[in-house]
């Protein structure tokens, strides 16, 4: 009897990436595109309304059909939020908190990551080491022009064959996690704190790795 052939990767792990905008939604289709000979289907989303509430939704629903969920946050917009909330009523800060509470007791397969302010700082990482914080992701798209001149929030930018933003980074790659692990502990309580957690996703089992390739 002839035996049955092993088919590589026939049943990959499936992650999900809940993210809000589509930066992110690119970084990670290049991070997908590029990384073939990992055993891993990632899929980003972006729910169609971006309110923290549909963002919550949309991760516990995907952690019913996926393996691991990462739920992307940038705290830019937590941040701006929370400082227009009317006296007296729960501001975005508070919500997160309290979403990030219910998945960790009901969740175990979702991860939340916190890029503060946003993307951008996780993309600066590549080139310093730095605790400095930027109290919105315009000052620290200033900074990372510093290292990347031509850099643009568009497509055509992040996805452009041969030379897309994951590539442009990846020889960089291992930098980066080392200078987010740096970083002192996000405190939601008083989050003026320069920060990315965007190891959680490269440091996974499944994903690690790629650091070292």
């Amino acid at each position: 009897m002839r035996k049955n052939r092993t088919i590589p990767f026939a049943n990959k792990i499936k992650f999900a990436i809940v993210v809000d905008g589509d930066c992110e939604s690119w970084y990670f289709q290049m991070l997908r595109r590029n990384e073939k000979g990992i055993n891993v289907d990632l899929k980003p989303e972006i729910p169609q309304k971006k309110k923290l509430k549909e963002q919550f939704e949309k991760v516990t629903e995907q952690s019913k059909h996926y393996d691991k969920v990462f739920w992307i946050v940038d705290y830019d917009v937590i941040n701006s939020e929370t400082a227009s909330a009317k006296k007296g009523t729960e501001t975005a800060s508070q919500e997160l908190k309290r979403y990030i509470t219910q998945l960790a007791k009901k969740y175990k397969n979702v991860v939340v990551i916190i890029n503060n302010p946003c993307l951008e700082f996780w993309l600066l990482l590549h080139f310093e080491s730095t605790g400095r914080y930027f109290d919105d992701c315009e000052s620290a798209l200033k900074q990372l022009k510093k290292h990347l001149p031509d850099y643009e929030k568009t497509s055509k930018y992040f996805t452009k064959q041969d030379n897309d933003i994951y590539l442009k980074l990846k020889p960089n790659l291992k930098t980066a996690i080392a200078n987010a692990k740096k970083l002192k502990a996000f405190d939601l309580d008083n989050p003026q704190t320069a920060m990315s957690q965007m190891q959680f996703l490269f440091e996974s089992d499944e994903l690690k790795s790629i650091i070292d390739v």
